[in-house]
């Protein structure tokens, strides 16, 4: 019997890392068509631009954002603002005093938990008002994400 060679297989353009994708954080945005496009896309430069190493990715069906670990994920949910929340992944992993550390003089942060904390913003100049402290808050967080990373059991 006589083997029939089979073709070579095409290869497959190699697929970005989840955690490393602003070509599916820009196709969902788009897809999104929120009246504060313009407000997502100035809390994503700033995000990006916070710490060197943050990537984006899409996970759980929002923008979302990576160092060592997903730490903040956009909520694009409501027509009328965007909420931020900043955690530590999918699962608490141990203690932490995050809301201890964090300075908030004005209170723009709410505390679900001790490792989570939701930041609204209702439209562009609201976030232009608060961008250097909301850099430092990004810095922060991504450090702490560094350090537990790092951290042994």
């Amino acid at each position: 019997m006589t083997k029939i060679p089979r073709p070579a297989k095409t290869p497959r353009p190699a697929k970005a890392p989840e955690h490393d994708d602003p070509a599916s954080v820009d196709a969902l945005i788009a897809t999104l068509a929120h009246p504060l496009e313009s407000t997502i896309q100035a809390l994503r430069r700033a995000i990006l631009a916070a710490v060197p190493g943050i990537t984006e990715g899409v996970k759980w069906n929002s923008p979302s954002f990576h160092c060592n670990g997903w730490f903040a994920t956009l909520n694009c949910r409501r027509p009328t603002q965007i909420d931020l929340v900043m955690h530590c992944g999918a699962k608490s992993r141990g203690e932490n005093d995050l809301a201890g550390t964090i300075a908030d003089p004005n209170r723009r942060l709410a505390w679900p938990s001790p490792d989570r904390a939701v930041l609204t913003v209702r439209g562009e100049s609201e976030f232009r008002a608060m961008e250097a402290w909301f850099t430092t808050l990004v810095a922060r967080w991504a450090a702490f994400q560094r350090h537990d990373a790092t951290a042994k059991p």
